[in-house]
């Protein structure tokens, strides 16, 4: 019997392999390979824990308040020490201490496109896709301090080999691809109600990403911070793919982690109403913790602060975090009361039958396990949340239509944009809301913050004139 047969078997999880002599030498092969990715100790320790209490079991929100954060300048923050925050970021940059990362495993089904989240096409004229924009401006970044930037890009086994072929076909939008990292991301097994790993086919295993906060083991497992060790990086820019506004490499963010001593530090943006689709920074007991939207009662969402007339719960959190290498090492590598906690999400699972039919479920049938990275936060030492503009740093594409989507998005480019044009003196025509009148882009590798756009506008000749389709700055 093969070794990992026989490891299910004994873990009371042999049903996994029912129907192996139904397979192909090759299908036996694809399942073995499969159960070899499962942790059997850590499923029978999620089956003991998540699987045997109630899915109806509250958050614990007791003791909690909202978190205190750095507020920018234009609100008050000490604008001494954000310069010296970006000054500070700025010498990470030029030493070389700094990578980007993207978590990049989704596809882009909710969009409408069929392909890797990563390839939709995003930009206002150009149509460049989201990883062309996050590449430029990595790059653009690295010449600007003179070092090159490494750049690690989480995928999923659904999308890996697509992806990768996408940069080698355009070739790699002008990075070394020796700075471009790929991995994937780990999976876990959904089970029954009763804890029994569940088949999606007679040969496969019913696999699920184990969410963004998998990306801290998985750049341990991938051999990416050993790689950081040795190219002497010690501060990581983790962003998700979907979200093209994002300054992915912030000399004032990593600044301030490099400041205040932090080993995780995170962005947060006031949040537009009580009911905003967002987490929430909060503490609890002596700890900085992220609740979720779902999970913060609407009555507290909606709590105003007498002494502001501002909500008492509005840092919202936009997935935007600095983290050090050593803290991710020491969260990957996990141990007695450190590492992240697996959420459970009931789900309606396509699987078989005991005569190994196809089944899909009308309703949940089994559960899924994620862990999420701001749930780290509680595990570093002097965490840091500073403010950020939404109209700087956040304007995802998640839906097809309405909010958040491809239009959105650029809209929301286009605005900073114009901003960036006419605080030089563009004299761009926009509406009420900031949108220009004509369509309007501005390459990262002209300017991909306002910073180095202000530099490059310097260095114009003349000004830009519009073309037929709009104003292009490249």
């Amino acid at each position: 019997m093969h070794p990992i047969i026989d490891s299910f078997q004994k873990a009371g999880q042999g049903q996994v392999f029912s129907f192996f002599d139904q397979l192909t030498p090759e299908g036996q092969s694809r399942l073995i390979a499969e159960a070899a990715e499962i942790d059997l100790v850590e499923v029978e320790r999620l089956n003991r824990t998540l699987v045997a209490k109630s899915a109806a079991v509250g958050v614990d929100l007791d003791g909690l308040a909202p978190a205190p954060y750095e507020p920018l300048p234009l609100h008050g923050g000490n604008a001494a020490a954000w310069q010296e925050a970006k000054r500070a970021g700025e010498a990470a940059l030029r030493a070389g201490r700094v990578a980007a990362f993207t978590v990049a495993g989704g596809q882009g089904t909710r969009l409408g496109f069929d392909g890797p989240k990563g390839t939709f096409p995003v930009t206002p004229l150009t149509r460049k896709p989201l990883f062309q924009v996050f590449a430029e401006k990595i790059l653009a970044a690295g010449r600007r301090y003179g070092r090159p930037i490494h750049w690690f890009i989480m995928t999923s086994h659904q999308n890996h080999a697509a992806t990768e072929a996408f940069f080698l076909e355009r070739r790699h939008f002008g990075l070394d691809a020796a700075y471009v990292h790929f991995f994937r991301q780990g999976r876990m097994p959904a089970v029954t109600f009763d804890g029994k790993i569940m088949l999606e086919t007679i040969g496969s295993l019913a696999l699920s990403p184990d969410g963004h906060g998998g990306s801290l083991r998985a750049l341990e497992r991938s051999g990416a911070l050993d790689l950081m060790t040795r190219e002497g990086i010690d501060i990581l820019s983790y962003f998700q793919v979907d979200n093209p506004l994002v300054r992915c490499i912030d000399p004032a963010f990593i600044g301030w982690h490099v400041v205040s001593g932090s080993e995780m530090s995170s962005k947060m943006i006031p949040k537009a109403y009580a009911g905003e689709k967002v987490g929430h920074f909060c503490t609890q007991r002596g700890k900085t913790v992220v609740v979720e939207y779902s999970d913060l009662p609407a009555a507290l969402q909606a709590e105003v602060d007498p002494a502001t007339g501002q909500l008492r719960y509005l840092a919202g959190s936009i997935a935007l975090h600095v983290l050090s290498r050593d803290f991710i090492r020491r969260m990957a590598a996990g141990g007695e009361g450190v590492a992240l906690p697996f959420h459970r999400a009931d789900k309606k699972i396509p699987t078989v039958d005991a005569a190994g039919r196809p089944v899909k479920p009308e309703k949940p049938n089994g559960i899924k396990f994620e862990m999420f990275v701001f749930d780290a936060l509680p595990y570093a030492a002097r965490p840091l949340v500073i403010e950020t503009l939404r109209a700087d740093d956040f304007s995802p594409v998640k839906n097809a239509e309405g909010v958040d989507s491809p239009q959105t998005c650029r809209d929301d480019q286009m605005r900073q944009f114009a901003r960036w044009l006419n605080a030089h003196g563009a004299g761009l025509a926009v509406d009420a809301t900031g949108r220009p009148v004509i369509p309007v882009e501005v390459s990262p590798l002209f300017g991909y913050d306002e910073d180095s756009f202000a530099d490059a506008w310097r260095r114009l000749p003349a000004p830009p004139v519009a073309g037929p389709a709009g104003l292009l700055l490249d």
